[in-house]
């Protein structure tokens, strides 16, 4: 690339198929999957408990009929191309024997595919092995794959025997989710909740220590093409037709600039969204939203399209918007992550937000410039709210991590609870104010939301989006991609309160988050008790942080 200054944008361009490490084989059919939204809502299935584990099985039981490995454990990234390894494919799927074999034809060699291994331990029982992040021997969570050959009647069980964390919510009601693509061409029906006899444990002994996930499904076709996924899946074709779309739309192209922000370390254009109207920009704040760090949690991805559907629509709000902010948005920070199917990290094997405090262009490129484009913004305007999209894994509802020093004062403080306090009000049947927290652990230090709050954005934010749903507001029940993309409009009527020339509703929600917090410290109310010298870890539990695996930071 030439040169040029950090964190200054380039051109944009679009890529038609991404480009992958070269020891990456990828198939050549395209992946694409129908929205659709289930007429209601899909209850959490009651999970068995730990005591109800089932026997354990092991890979010497079965027979192998897939396996797919990508590289070499402590190998490291050399270089990329488009559509991966070079020559003919591999058969890493075991033929059938004839029209009688009801073995399952899995596959995962696509965008954001992730299946290492299949065995088959019985007629219809199957144990997966997930592939760990590319470059690393860890982080399994994210799973994606394709399965063929079904039939309709028995009732199979899966079972991934190399989960990474020891806690999750498939352990409190969540189900993995299905795409028959028979349903989805005649029934317009897409993905959607499954699986009974759902249960999350601890598998054999052994190092490192791993879990299980399993569940029983029935499919609804003979002779279907089916999909499993642990969420809805966005890939970074799914972007890019996105922002095609966007960049080609005469109205939309007027308000929103597509720019390229650097590309990463395979190559892929990490995109840069400039969103104001058209016009002078004098006095106007800034806005930073980014999304999709961690490439396994495509829930954010799905929020971040409902912000960006909302902010640049025609509606009365969205305009208003526009006419105050410049927005500046990195809609996915780790493409390469989410091409390859990664859970956590980067083709440098690593987690890139823990790496927002390196000097490593070469390594970091997306964070490293988001970090500088975001210093040369502040060093010309005020940049009011950052917000970093995310998912989780083991927490319901959605909230919000922020950053409270015990240095500032107690007006500083309660202010930086009054936008998720806002967020609460706004999606009582989503977001929960109770589960958000606010200290600065020592671990976070290179965190974007940390990181940017050390610039001096005051209001520096990460919202967590479960992986499962709400159980708010007469809810229990998993979240939809409508629910996902909801999130960014609420996010946008929220902005619009926080910012609100008229005091009111700021007041009222710092009179409310100090009587929070005065109950929290187990003071009556009105009796003058005092918390402005109590430290944030006191304030709450400090084993309730991110979504990071128990070896990060």
């Amino acid at each position: 690339q030439p040169w040029r200054s950090p964190g200054e944008p380039q051109a944009p361009f679009f890529l038609l198929t991404p480009r992958w490490p070269v020891e990456c084989e990828v198939i050549q059919e395209t992946i694409e999957h129908i929205e659709w939204v289930p007429p209601k809502p899909e209850p959490f299935c009651p999970p068995m408990g730990p005591e109800q584990a089932l026997y354990n099985i092991s890979e010497e039981q079965g027979t192998v009929v897939y396996h797919s490995s990508r590289a070499l454990q402590g190998s490291c990234f050399t270089r990329a191309r488009v559509g991966g390894a070079p020559g003919p494919l591999s058969s890493p799927a075991s033929p059938l024997e004839g029209p009688q074999d009801t073995t399952l034809l899995f596959e995962s060699r696509f965008e954001s595919g992730n299946l290492q291994k299949a065995i088959k331990v019985g007629p219809y029982e199957y144990m997966l092995m997930l592939q760990p992040d590319l470059y690393t021997a860890k982080h399994t969570q994210w799973f994606y794959f394709r399965v063929q050959n079904t039939r309709q009647e028995p009732l199979y069980r899966f079972t991934i025997a190399n989960m990474a964390k020891p806690n999750s919510l498939y352990g409190q009601g969540l189900q993995p989710l299905l795409y028959s693509q028979r349903d989805a061409q005649s029934r317009g029906i897409g993905w959607r909740r499954v699986g009974t006899d759902v249960c999350y444990y601890r598998g054999s002994a052994g190092e490192p220590l791993l879990f299980r996930l399993s569940w029983t499904v029935r499919f609804p076709h003979d002779g279907d093409t089916c999909f499993f996924a642990a969420c809805y899946p966005y890939t970074y074709s799914d972007l890019q037709r996105y922002l095609r779309a966007l960049a080609a739309d005469p109205v939309r192209s007027r308000y929103c600039k597509v720019q390229v922000l650097c590309r990463s370390l395979a190559g892929n254009p990490v995109h840069l969204l400039t969103i104001t109207s058209p016009g002078g920009t004098a006095g106007k704040r800034v806005v930073v939203a980014s999304a999709r760090v961690h490439p396994g949690e495509s829930g954010s991805s799905w929020a971040m399209r409902g912000f960006l559907d909302f902010l640049l629509s025609a509606h009365a709000d969205a305009w208003l918007l526009r006419r105050l902010f410049i927005f500046k948005v990195v809609p996915m920070l780790n493409p390469d992550g989410v091409v390859v199917g990664n859970s956590r990290c980067s083709l440098a094997g690593r987690d890139p937000n823990r790496a927002y405090g390196m000097a490593l262009p070469s390594s970091f490129p997306s964070v490293w410039h988001l970090r500088a484009m975001v210093q040369r913004v502040l060093a010309e305007r005020e940049v009011v709210l950052y917000c970093d999209f995310h998912g989780h894994s083991r927490k319901n509802n959605v909230f919000m991590y922020g950053c409270d020093a015990s240095r500032d004062g107690t007006g500083t403080r309660l202010c930086q609870r009054v936008f998720p306090l806002m967020l609460s009000k706004n999606a009582p049947d989503k977001f929960s104010f109770s589960s958000c927290k606010f200290q600065v652990q020592k671990s976070k230090e290179g965190t974007g939301r940390v990181s940017m709050w050390r610039l001096g954005v005051s209001h520096s934010y990460t919202l967590e989006v479960a992986f499962s749903g709400s159980t708010l507001g007469g809810r229990s029940s998993h979240f939809s991609v409508e629910d996902l993309k909801s999130l960014g409009r609420l996010l946008c009527d929220t902005l619009l309160d926080f910012c609100d020339p008229a005091p009111a509703k700021f007041q009222q929600c710092l009179v409310e988050a100090d009587a929070l917090l005065q109950q929290q410290m187990g003071h009556e109310p009105g009796s003058g008790g005092s918390w402005s010298d109590v430290s944030p870890s006191e304030l709450e539990s400090s084993t309730s942080g991110s979504d990071s695996s128990m070896s990060d930071g």
